[in-house]
């Protein structure tokens, strides 16, 4: 066990030790003693797999969200409110097959769990620090007392390590939202807290409409050195880890749905940049934002969506093409995994025998880049121990060829109602596969005449100009 895996596996021991008397540090103003006499029940979790959906036992009734590699938390009813329990504490995140992360989240994983709540609802939520130092949240997008706003200094106190406060509102307003700290937010966000929110409307409308399937998920970026666990929190736009819910490519769970499902997608991002969100075979409508819903007079169709730094977008569709169809980020970097940012170009370089002279010294030694990047993904060659290869995923006809913010919306027509099972790779039908043409193809005709100007000059006349400075003399 590393020293690093030591201290975490530590700090979650106590951590746990002192949930059970984390009511004799509750420090908030707001909420009566008799709200607090009790924390409700801490629920961890620490799976990487999409977990099944949380149906209501108590309270307004709603159809749930699936988290994308990820779960939503449970709650308690008490006296009429909502409560909720968030713990602030460092986690291990599994972020690919072999590559973990060492992050700071929310109960046991980062993102932190999806908070589901309805319009109406009123909510009060425990928040618990383990961090080793203050934090607090942010309700991102949410109408409540200003008191409860969560910007550390200037709502409240910070939350000290050990600490838990109370946060208490109603839910105003229906929605996709996020949470995440206003204390510390460049090292603590670039850690890995954040998580989704979801306030579902007391009954449907024109503006806010059933859907067969739901999913939210947030765009995160890291900065981790190969071979190294913990993010470089310093780091303002050269990251080299794109994430959906911090899983990257082929580690992300596919989207499966049944063939005709209206399907919704609540995307939230909070990078350090923008990311066009892209579905194939399918347009879709932005039916919604942290704003709320859109009016559905205003929407056209779109296949890419541009989801700005601190935007929720929410998008919706049917479900009407079978098959196994790609879900991304549009920026083509933004797809890879564990990239540099100072290799050079090598393509069109010569090579010839160079590789082999290198492995005399270093018998390991690749050449990399001389006929593009796509090489990359049929490498053997050795990366250091905990990271993730640049480009990989192996489909049914080869490698993927990706990384990052990529996933695989799977459509099928004898997908169970609301299963989160991948049903395999896509069978396609006879002769719906492009193939490879065996014919001769012949040279293209190419044009060897040179450009001309698109205004030519008349009858030929050739204009001169002279120019003349001030206080020079013309000869």
């Amino acid at each position: 066990m590393t020293k690093d895996t030591d201290t975490l596996a530590r700090q979650r021991r106590q951590f746990l030790t002192l949930a059970g008397v984390g009511a004799g540090a509750i420090a908030a103003s707001t909420v009566s003693p008799v709200a607090m006499a009790a924390l409700p029940e801490l629920v961890s979790h620490d799976s990487v797999d999409t977990a099944a959906l949380l149906f209501p036992e108590s309270g307004r009734p709603y159809d749930p969200v699936t988290t994308l590699n990820g779960w939503s938390l449970p709650w308690r009813m008490k006296n009429g409110v909502k409560e909720f329990h968030l713990v602030a504490e460092p986690v291990v995140r599994e972020m690919a097959p072999g590559f973990t992360a060492h992050l700071w989240g929310y109960n046991g994983q980062s993102p932190g769990p999806t908070i589901e709540v309805v319009e109406g609802d009123k909510i009060r939520l425990f928040v618990t620090n383990r961090l080793p130092e203050h934090t607090s949240v942010h309700w991102h997008g949410q109408r409540l007392p200003n008191g409860m706003d969560g910007v550390t200094g200037l709502n409240q106190p910070a939350i000290g390590p050990g600490k838990t406060f109370v946060y208490e509102f109603v839910a105003r307003r229906p929605g996709t939202f996020m949470y995440h700290p206003h204390a510390d937010e460049m090292t603590q966000m670039a850690m890995g807290m954040m998580g989704s929110w979801v306030t579902h409307p007391k009954q449907y409308s024109n503006n806010i409409g059933k859907v067969d399937r739901d999913f939210c998920f947030l765009l995160n970026a890291y900065d981790v050195e190969p071979g190294s666990a913990t993010p470089k929190i310093m780091t303002m736009l050269n990251f080299n880890l794109w994430s959906w819910n911090s899983r990257l490519f082929p580690g992300i769970d596919s989207f499966n749905v049944k063939l005709g499902d209206k399907v919704r997608m609540r995307i939230g991002n909070l990078t350090m940049t923008n990311h066009p969100i892209h579905i194939h075979g399918h347009e879709f409508e932005v039916t919604g934002t942290d704003g709320g819903p859109t009016p559905s007079g205003s929407r056209w169709p779109e296949v890419t969506t541009d989801i700005a730094v601190g935007q929720m977008r929410q998008i919706e569709f049917v479900a009407d093409e079978l098959g196994d169809w790609a879900a991304h980020c549009h920026k083509s970097h933004h797809t890879m995994n564990a990239m540099g940012h100072d290799i050079p170009t090598m393509i069109g370089a010569d090579h010839s025998g160079l590789a082999a002279q290198i492995q005399e010294l270093v018998p390991e030694y690749m050449v990399m880049g001389e006929r593009g990047m796509a090489d990359m993904t049929e490498m053997t060659m050795p990366i250091p121990d905990n990271t993730a290869p640049m480009m990989t995923g192996d489909g049914p006809f080869g490698s993927v060829e990706m990384g990052g913010m990529f996933s695989v919306l799977k459509v099928r027509r004898d997908q169970p109602k609301q299963s989160n099972v991948n049903p395999g790779w896509f069978k396609h039908p006879a002769d719906t596969v492009a193939y490879e043409f065996k014919g001769e193809v012949s040279e293209p005709k190419r044009s060897s005449a040179g450009g001309s100007s698109a205004m030519p000059m008349k009858n030929g006349v050739t204009t001169e100009v002279r120019v003349k400075k001030p206080g020079s003399h013309q000869h």
